[in-house]
């Protein structure tokens, strides 16, 4: 068992492959060798009130003209 770094591609037996994105202490096989800079993960933000608001105005605007 090891701690793999971030970005490490492994295989892991129920799971399949995948890249690590966090690790504590698991058993998985290394298939490639961690990246020099881990990748950045993507989140995606969640709409502000302001754009929610627009939306659903935009949506009834479409609903009455239909």
């Amino acid at each position: 068992m090891q701690a793999m770094q971030e970005g490490q591609t492994i295989k892991h037996e129920v799971y399949g492959l995948g890249i690590v994105t966090a690790s504590d202490i698991m058993t998985a096989e290394l298939i490639g060798e961690a990246p020099a800079t881990p990748p950045k993960t993507k989140r995606r933000r969640k709409a502000s009130t302001a754009a929610k608001a627009a939306k659903k105005a935009q949506a009834a605007a479409a609903a009455s003209h239909a």
